[in-house]
């Protein structure tokens, strides 16, 4: 693995560092942590890098790791940058013959998100995204049960994520991770919905199975003098007549990361709490309520594989984002030998996940400009 981005500062660039090295598939190789020669030297002897692949720029970088032999370079470059950094790292991985693993969103934008999608299908080269709530155990097994039709006709879905750490202007002071965010040039047209209502996004219809087909979104912006918004609340109407709510906000004063899924269907509903993310709950209409359990013998092959301690212990954030790196480097792995992958492998984020959530984000401002429902 190369990285882009993660230097001094950096919160994301150190948790894809320790997710991608859990299971000793991946080793860091080279960086180019930062846009300031001296931060990226400083963050590579960290990592314990040869000085000569800690480079100055991810051009350099890429260029240069494409000149070393197989074995030797770099397989595939991770990105953790701002969200106005992803587009040109990666499309320059791409065509230099390097897969990407890359923090979401996708894009700044969607046209930036639409030409990443053209070049991963023209060089061929595998694409994840880390939305990192679909990597858990019990998300798994929760999706599992709606696929197999244990709850039946799925009718109502409630996805929620509320934050509460930018209940203050961050990002008017030198906050790191609240100025970039607040930055429409570095974030893009939206900060809540961008950042975490993604996240909200892509587990409804990971879980579910279902596409929203149309929304209706209201989005706020609540602290004083800020920029973009903090707040957001929506309608969802999904393909087969599912309604849905989702609700995303980073002023949720003293909430810290409390994403919550349910699910209910004709036969039942299911509930998971990422903040107790050993437990799924599953309500019947017509018996007892049901708790199963990671690391138990009571769930399904999905989340058993999905699964690295024994019952009791937490199976937490950085094991779901680590089991997203493991399938995608199982995944680069066959390729490389040019043989098929297991199926469980497969069950990663990718570049279409992206787009379709840039997509969604495009909407869910639409939407809330004009005061209306807007077909996704």
């Amino acid at each position: 693995m190369g990285m882009v981005g993660g230097g001094p500062g950096s919160f994301i660039g150190r948790v894809h560092y320790m997710a991608a090295i859990l299971d000793g598939q991946i080793d860091l190789v080279c960086g180019a942590f930062s846009s300031h020669p001296e931060k990226s030297r400083i963050t590579g002897s960290e990592y314990y890098l040869a000085p000569e692949r800690v480079y100055d720029t991810y051009q350099e970088m890429i260029t240069e790791e494409a000149k070393l032999p197989s074995g030797v370079r770099m397989d595939f470059v991770c990105i953790v940058t701002p969200n106005h950094l992803h587009f040109e790292p990666a499309k320059l991985a791409m065509e230099n013959g390097f897969h990407v693993v890359c923090d979401k969103p996708l894009a700044l934008d969607s046209d930036e998100a639409e030409v990443m999608v053209r070049i991963k299908e023209e060089t061929g080269m595998l694409f994840a995204l880390t939305h990192t709530y679909s990597g858990y155990p019990m998300v798994k097994e929760a999706r599992k049960l709606i696929e197999e039709g244990a709850l039946g006709k799925i009718r109502k879905v409630v996805v929620e994520y509320p934050q509460g750490w930018l209940s203050e202007p961050l990002e008017q002071t030198d906050h790191v991770q609240a100025s970039w965010r607040g930055d429409p040039k570095r974030s893009g047209k939206t900060c809540c919905v961008g950042d975490i209502g993604t996240h909200a996004f892509h587990l409804a219809e990971y879980v579910t199975g279902l596409e929203v087909d149309e929304l209706m979104s209201d989005l706020g912006t609540l602290v004083p003098k800020r920029v973009l918004d903090d707040d957001a609340n929506m309608l969802l109407h999904f393909g087969g007549g599912a309604r849905g709510v989702l609700y995303a906000s980073q002023i949720s004063a003293g909430e810290e990361n409390a994403v919550k899924l349910r699910v209910y269907g004709e036969k039942g509903g299911l509930e998971f709490n990422q903040m107790e993310p050993n437990t799924l709950i599953i309500r019947w209409l017509d018996k007892p309520i049901e708790v199963r359990r990671t690391g138990t013998g009571f769930v399904s092959p999905i989340a058993a594989y999905n699964t690295r301690v024994p019952a009791g212990h937490p199976e937490g954030y950085i094991e779901a984002f680590a089991n997203i790196y493991r399938n995608a480097a199982t995944c680069m792995q066959h390729l490389l030998e040019g043989t098929e992958p297991p199926e469980e492998a497969n069950d990663f984020p990718t570049i279409y996940d992206g787009l379709r959530g840039m997509n969604f984000v495009d909407k869910a401002v639409e939407s809330s400009q004009k005061k209306s429902w807007v077909e996704l």
